[in-house]
């Protein structure tokens, strides 16, 4: 059975629709009801709403039944600042790292990694190379 691929363009981007993807999770029309309305045929009207709005909300499908194309290949997309990763530098601590990320040893052995977790910065940590909280052991009081 072939599955079905409806496309939408506002002239800029091209959402993409999977409908056997989708769970409707309502994410969408929630999101840009002038956009998205399940009632009504064609039920996406991507002339609704700029093109920054439709990819962060097409981001936030859970399924990937909404996907998206630039329609200029040179056109570059902004940074997807939810899905970033952010590094604190914590004061006589450890580095603490959110968001999803990949460490990789010398021997290239990967660990990869969601939410947030905390690196030893002092070498101390009997968990290397995240903290243990051990780093208390090594502070000087200069």
């Amino acid at each position: 059975m072939e599955k079905i691929t409806k496309k939408y363009t506002n002239g800029e981007v091209t959402i993409i629709w999977k409908p056997d993807l989708c769970i409707h999770s309502a994410i969408c029309f929630r999101a840009l009801p002038d956009v998205f309305k399940p009632g009504e045929r064609p039920w996406i009207n991507p002339n609704a709403a700029t093109t920054e709005e439709l990819i962060k909300t097409i981001k936030r499908c859970p399924t990937k039944a909404l996907q998206y194309e630039m329609n200029n290949e040179i056109t570059e997309e902004a940074p997807d600042m939810e899905n970033s990763v952010v590094i604190t530098v914590m004061n006589d601590g450890p580095f603490v790292i959110e968001g999803n990320f990949k460490i990789q040893d010398e021997r290239g052995n990967e660990i990869i990694l969601k939410d947030n977790k905390s690196l030893c910065r002092c070498g101390g940590s009997k968990t290397q190379p995240f903290c243990d909280g051990n780093h208390e052991n090594f502070i000087s009081n200069d």
